[in-house]
């Protein structure tokens, strides 16, 4: 059996949490494979509301493996928390979820490093989320990171010491106060609840899953508009967010990939700072705001809003291979009177369709088609039901995009999906 990859295509929040929940109960794993508790991945199960932010988005189907992968990085406390919240709602996460040996922690002074790296940018700062997300890759990549496999080793205590020490001496570089104590001791509670995930080496579990026709589901996180070889550098992220990142983060081969399933909402949004060729910083933006719920699972801030990015949606669909994709929240642009879909970009007087390799560095300006708006399609699941207007705006995107519409959401319940014939492995 092939793995499929489901991804946003995006700069993130494109709803990824929903369709994996969707999409679980046709597969055996669903394995996270980058990123960190910077994700947020809202799931809306018979009302109630609930944020992922390490563990998978299948968690709640008790017969199915969550893999958290070795390509993610770890908040033990943060992972806690997020146990402690299943738990209140009746799910044992622990009875289905496993961690990877290589997967790399997120240390108390990673977030104080983070933060005091941020507040040293001034008003050049990119937005950081302020999780030490970016800290703990730069040990891993500087190969000074502490790994899960390592809680286990009975000179764990020691190794962290040293990479604390480590980074007070760079803390001590910047003008910035801080105060572990609360940190470190919720952070040594997290450890403790780490334990008791079973932990794999992900190659031999994944891979040998793949050799007995079991199907695997790998779930990015963020979105590919913030992938930190191909987004909007340096407005990114630290990790890769693109398909290629479910083969090193799961430790599988390119030929292992079957479907390719991107994300986009039906417009975009972005949080924190950053280019955004199509935002509408107007009365527009506002009500899409409003009517999506526009604001941060993980940090609570408002998104900025604004039309569909052809272009930008060509170029992660290139970057990642999409087979197929699926738009989120079309409902939220009910009773809008026009939709715009920005085709081309204009860059110095030049009109293109390509991405810049530098969207800060150019005047961009976004050229748009108008389409006609659509009204009541709250909740519907009949594609033949839906008002025409927006059939012709689906139609558009796959004729623009030359990528099917295999799932259209039209409201934040599980239910609230129409399905055109997605295909899995």
């Amino acid at each position: 059996m092939a793995v499929d990859v489901l991804l946003g295509l995006q700069w993130g929040d494109e709803g990824k949490g929903k369709i994996v929940d969707y999409l679980a109960p046709n597969y055996d794993i669903v394995a996270r494979f980058q990123g960190g508790p910077n994700a947020g991945h809202t799931l809306v199960i018979n009302g109630q509301k609930t944020v992922l932010h390490t563990i998978p988005s299948g968690i709640f189907h008790t017969n199915i493996a969550n893999v958290i992968g070795n390509g993610v990085v770890v908040d033990p406390f943060t992972l806690m928390k997020e146990i402690e919240t299943l738990n209140e709602i009746g799910v044992d996460p622990l009875s289905n979820l496993y961690i990877a040996n290589k997967a790399h922690l997120i240390l108390p002074t990673h977030k104080m490093l983070d933060a005091a790296s941020e507040a040293a940018k001034g008003k050049e700062k990119i937005g950081s989320t302020l999780k030490g997300i970016g800290p703990t890759y730069m040990d891993k990549t500087g190969r000074n990171g502490l790994r899960v496999g390592d809680v286990h080793l009975p000179n764990f205590k020691e190794k962290y010491e040293i990479l604390k020490q480590k980074h007070l001496r760079l803390l001590s570089l910047y003008d910035f106060e801080f105060d572990l104590t609360n940190f470190e001791a919720d952070w040594w509670k997290g450890i403790e609840v780490l334990k008791k995930i079973k932990p794999i080496n992900v190659v031999y579990f994944i891979n040998k899953a793949i050799q007995a026709g079991k199907k695997v589901l790998a779930e990015g996180a963020q979105g590919s508009m913030l992938d930190n070889d191909f987004g909007t550098y340096p407005f990114v992220t630290s990790s890769n967010t693109i398909c290629a990142a479910a083969c090193t983060g799961l430790g599988i081969a390119p030929s292992a990939i079957g479907e390719v399933i991107g994300i986009t909402k039906a417009y975009c949004t972005r949080v924190g700072a950053g280019p955004f060729p199509t935002e509408l910083d107007n009365d527009t933006g506002e009500h899409i705001r409003k009517a999506g719920k526009e604001f941060g699972a993980t940090t609570g801030r408002p998104r900025r809003c604004g039309w569909i990015d052809i272009p930008a949606l060509r170029y992660t669909i290139f970057i990642n291979g999409v087979t197929q994709l699926v738009v989120t929240k079309a409902d939220v642009l009910d009773d809008l009177e026009n939709i715009q879909a920005c085709n081309t970009y204009q860059i110095d007087g030049v009109e293109t369709d390509e991405y810049p390799f530098d969207a800060t560095q150019v005047h961009l300006h976004a050229n748009y088609k108008t389409l006609k708006g659509w009204k009541g399609i709250d909740g519907e699941s009949d594609y033949e039901a839906l008002p025409k207007e927006l059939t012709t705006y689906i139609q558009f995107l796959e004729k623009e995009l030359k990528t099917p519409v295999s799932l259209i959401s039209t409201g934040p319940g599980r239910e609230e999906l129409i399905n055109r014939n997605l295909a899995i492995a």
